[in-house]
């Protein structure tokens, strides 16, 4: 049964739905960390994770199961505020078909590096001016799967709040803490004043990656697609590694590069 939500209806012009827009184009200011989530799985994930919902917009004529019918009048109740919208409005704020007419602009948790404690074993990975969201997105599903503590991120260039960040991670990017530093310098302070081995993934002068001992606290620095680590990084001596290649191509995908380190050094921790 449809639930019954007494919700303002409103359309194209007004503000709200402009700021959707805004923030699906990545366009405006986001210094509250504010995202776009859209359809089923993603409101069950706002739910489970808690995560502030700032608006809710609700179209009762897409709905397709009962189940986003009872999460409409969950996240309506938790929202800040809640609007009702037309099919139109609703496709137009949606890049995904079929959202089961539910779009939110909720908020991503800020964690404070300071507060951050790791174990005696530990993994992070340091994503320096990665550049595409979907791979940044990919970076954090990973690491979600290898069991990391951390992202690191340094010379950034592109935000979290990113659309396909967001889908790219499955939504990882709630979960996983993540603290960001403007200097390179003072990630490296950080990193060493916590413990952690760090290793660059790089192919000049580096480790064959199956060589290396991960047991402990281990961070891996990723580059950017194009122009890989920053050289701000190679002024700390820190230890380098790579992934064999052994076809015609030069290099991995930086996620799927990170994956495979981050695989290997949970196997050595975890002892499998």
């Amino acid at each position: 049964m449809e639930p019954q939500l007494d919700l303002q209806q409103i359309g194209l012009s007004h503000p709200r739905v402009k700021q959707v827009l805004d923030i699906q184009r990545n366009t405006a200011p986001n210094r509250h960390k504010l995202f776009v989530a859209e359809g089923l799985w993603a409101h069950n994930l706002l739910l489970e994770t808690g995560a502030p919902v700032e608006c809710f917009f609700w179209c009762p004529e897409a709905i397709y199961s009962d189940e986003a019918r009872k999460r409409s009048s969950e996240i309506a109740a938790r929202a800040y505020r809640a609007y009702r919208v037309s099919p139109k409005t609703m496709e137009r704020i949606c890049e995904r078909e079929r959202p089961d007419g539910m779009v939110s602009i909720a908020q991503l948790p800020a964690w404070d590096r300071d507060e951050l404690s790791f174990g005696d074993s530990a993994l992070v990975l340091v994503a320096d001016a990665v550049e595409i969201p979907g791979n940044l997105g990919t970076l954090l599903r990973s690491m979600d799967a290898a069991g990391a503590d951390c992202l690191v991120m340094t010379n950034r260039r592109t935000r979290l709040t990113h659309p396909k960040v967001f889908k790219g991670s499955q939504g990882m990017c709630l979960t996983m803490p993540s603290v960001e530093f403007d200097e390179v310098e003072d990630a490296a302070i950080w990193l060493k004043r916590n413990g952690f081995s760090v290793y660059l993934a790089d192919t000049d002068d580096a480790r064959n990656y199956r060589e290396v001992d991960y047991r402990g606290r281990v961070a891996f620095v990723v580059g950017s697609e194009r122009y890989g680590i920053s050289k701000a990084w190679y002024a700390h001596g820190f230890g380098r590694v790579f992934v064999p290649m052994l076809g015609r191509a030069d290099s991995l995908n930086v996620s799927v590069s990170a994956s495979v380190l981050l695989y290997e050094a949970r196997a050595q921790q975890d002892r499998w």
